[in-house]
């Protein structure tokens, strides 16, 4: 029999977090582009992100029409690295200039290059990306290469250098509990074996 859950967060009642859930308004305007096999995960940051940020939105699909996730005054940027992508670092170009919408593909990151490659109007974009070095905290995921954050993580660091000296680092508590949760729920011996002792990179 299925847990009920709460309609907000997604998470079972009994574990509800939207207590933990922020409610922040940045000036630039957060849009998450969620491939449909991350929207299915239990551990989805993406909608803690958007749930936290005032204006923000999340989009579930493949193709996406440009009504869809245009917001006009704003400069749309994709967050993600490549040749040609802007390092986000508080006083950078993206943060001088009109707000800034930040689109985030959201999925693997198989996913998420196919996400932009069939909608060229969102590969056309300019392109930011977060500085090397930074270490996730998502010690339950593993990733698929070296270096990679989740998506409340990586909304997080972009806020933090489009919108300095102001801090979004409140966005993360939700999701905090959330990987105490499983790692509680897991065992201490269970997250050991399959997670600190792997020599994968986490995601």
């Amino acid at each position: 029999m299925s847990r009920p859950l709460c309609l907000r967060c997604k998470r079972p009642e009994s574990h509800c977090l939207c207590a933990l859930i922020p409610e922040l308004t940045p000036r630039t305007r957060v849009v998450v582009l969620q491939h449909p096999s991350e929207a299915r995960h239990a551990l989805n940051t993406a909608r803690l992100a958007v749930l936290g940020l005032g204006g923000a939105r999340r989009l579930v699909g493949e193709r996406f029409q440009y009504e869809q996730w245009a917001e006009p005054g704003y400069a749309p940027h994709v967050l993600f690295p490549g040749e040609g992508a802007e390092v986000l670092a508080p006083g950078c170009a993206a943060a001088t200039g009109a707000p800034v919408q930040l689109i985030v593909p959201d999925g693997t990151w198989t996913h998420a290059r196919k996400l932009l490659h069939i909608n060229p109007q969102l590969a056309a974009l300019p392109r930011v990306m977060l500085p090397p070095g930074l270490t996730t905290r998502y010690r339950v995921r593993h990733a698929d290469i070296p270096g990679a954050l989740s998506t409340i993580e990586a909304v997080t660091h972009a806020l933090n250098a489009l919108e300095a000296p102001r801090n979004f680092d409140e966005l993360l508590r939700p999701f905090e509990a959330l990987i105490d949760g499983q790692i509680a729920g897991m065992g201490a011996d269970l997250y050991a074996r399959h997670h600190l002792n792997r020599k994968v990179p986490w995601r």
